[in-house]
């Protein structure tokens, strides 16, 4: 699977690729990852890629020019490109949009920055329009490797173990049990007994039991979701 990140900053995000489970990914081949930089598209003299905004506005704007070309460029040598932009007043990115991402053969990532992009650009390029969350970022690279991050370990392979996609956290609507390992007495804390017997079945029920708990507490809307299912 590939994975193209349309950035003025590509070094804000190289430097994460190159540790870890995503870059073992990388050199074993199970995702492919690129830069393309608006700059380098730009028509303008002085290399400017951003303007004030029409009809008045604090701060800059991405203008629509490098963004057009740079993304016709990438359309133009994948035809199958699923262009993802990254934007507070996007839909909220969820596990479930990561698992289905992680179907797609090549996602670009769009990262604005000043004040966001000319909304034309949007309308003409976006397959799909994210937010990780209700608040602004100055600029969308971090948004862009969240949801990266998220959609690669649901790429077949990238995980060591695959089982574990299973038991996370916003699977059923709940979020994980809690999680427990050596030593199984810590400052006088001990492990929940039941785990340490080997009865799976008893240890699954408990462990639903206690993730039952844990949304409750954390997560009231997710808890609500998940016994109306």
């Amino acid at each position: 699977m590939k994975f193209t990140f349309v950035t003025l900053f590509p070094n804000l995000i190289k430097g994460y690729f190159s540790e870890s489970i995503l870059k073992r990914a990388i050199e074993d081949e199970k995702i492919f990852i690129d830069f393309y930089n608006p700059r380098d598209f730009t028509r303008d003299r002085h290399n400017k890629v951003d303007a004030p905004m029409i009809g008045g506005g604090a701060g800059m704007l991405m203008t629509p020019q490098p963004l057009m070309d740079t993304l016709q460029k990438i359309k133009e040598t994948s035809k199958n490109a699923h262009v993802v932009f990254l934007s507070p007043v996007g839909k909220p990115f969820t596990q479930n949009d990561a698992k289905r991402l992680a179907q797609k053969e090549h996602i670009v990532f769009v990262s604005g920055r000043y004040e966001g992009i000319d909304e034309r650009v949007i309308e003409k390029h976006a397959n799909e329009l994210f937010s990780i969350g209700d608040f602004i970022l100055t600029g969308g690279e971090l948004a862009s490797m969240v949801v990266c991050d998220a959609v690669s370990r649901n790429v077949e392979a990238v995980l060591g173990n695959s089982d574990s996609l299973s038991i996370e956290s916003f699977e059923e609507s709940l979020l994980e049990a809690p999680s427990f390992t050596k030593p199984t007495n810590y400052e006088n804390n001990e492990v929940v007994s039941e785990f340490l017997k080997g009865n799976h079945s008893k240890i699954t029920d408990l462990k639903r039991g206690m993730a039952l708990c844990k949304t409750k507490y954390f997560r009231p809307d997710l808890y609500k979701k998940g016994i109306t299912q």
